[in-house]
């Protein structure tokens, strides 16, 4: 079955407090960005890679390629208004059948028995969500006061989140709305039951500082 993945990189740096597009930031040598691309391209070097980038930065990522001397092949495409856009425009660029993974390019750390668990569970049920367990304690909030909740009733979620094709194309054609906070929310308004797989924890998201010394200690 035909794998392909989109990789959306829609950061833009504000939040980081960067003045460049934190899916750029070095981490151990090379772009964030880069880093992930490989982990996709060490798992199955046949996977069909599509990465999504705000319009106004895709000539600095061509141009980081080029410094890096960066040649495992992608195609690069403009992302949309929200990710739900951006992710859109990826699917329009697949015409065959098989899998499509959905990933966060600031997760360079998902590793190859995630990846793994995605790809095989969406390939039978058509669809798979890699999740962790909570550690800490959770209470809810509601106005001025907050109460304790069941922790072991609630998961946190992790990309890739893989689907097959004409299913998430089916999907995306749904009228956005804000509640569309990842793909899983998207297919799971048709209907479909979202198949969770286990995580590793080692897949976290780079949003700040700290992230990135995390991320920077666990490459070593």
């Amino acid at each position: 079955m035909n794998r392909f993945a989109i990789i959306v990189a829609g950061g833009t740096g504000q939040r980081f407090g960067s003045q460049i597009p934190k899916q750029f930031l070095p981490l151990k040598g090379l772009p964030i960005l880069m880093h992930t691309i490989k982990t996709f391209y060490k798992f199955d070097s046949s996977i069909k890679i599509i990465v999504t980038l705000p319009a106004d930065f895709i000539e600095m990522w061509q141009a980081l390629c080029s410094e890096y001397k960066f040649t495992i092949h992608h195609k690069t495409i403009q992302g949309g208004e929200t990710r739900f856009h951006s992710v859109k425009n990826g699917l329009n660029t697949i015409t065959q059948t098989g899998v499509v993974a959905i990933h966060d390019a600031v997760r360079p750390l998902v590793s190859t028995d995630t990846l793994l668990r995605c790809y095989e569970t969406a390939q039978r049920t058509g669809n798979a969500v890699p999740i962790t367990s909570l550690v800490d304690s959770i209470r809810q909030l509601k106005g001025d006061a907050s109460k304790q909740v069941k922790r072991d009733e609630f998961v946190l979620v992790q990309t890739p989140q893989v689907f097959e094709i004409s299913l998430l194309k089916k999907a995306y054609e749904q009228p956005y709305i804000l509640d569309f906070t990842d793909d899983a929310s998207v297919v799971e308004k048709l209907g479909t039951k979202i198949i969770l797989v286990e995580g590793n924890r080692e897949n976290i998201k780079i949003t700040n500082q700290t992230d990135l010394l995390i991320a920077e200690a666990l490459l070593k």
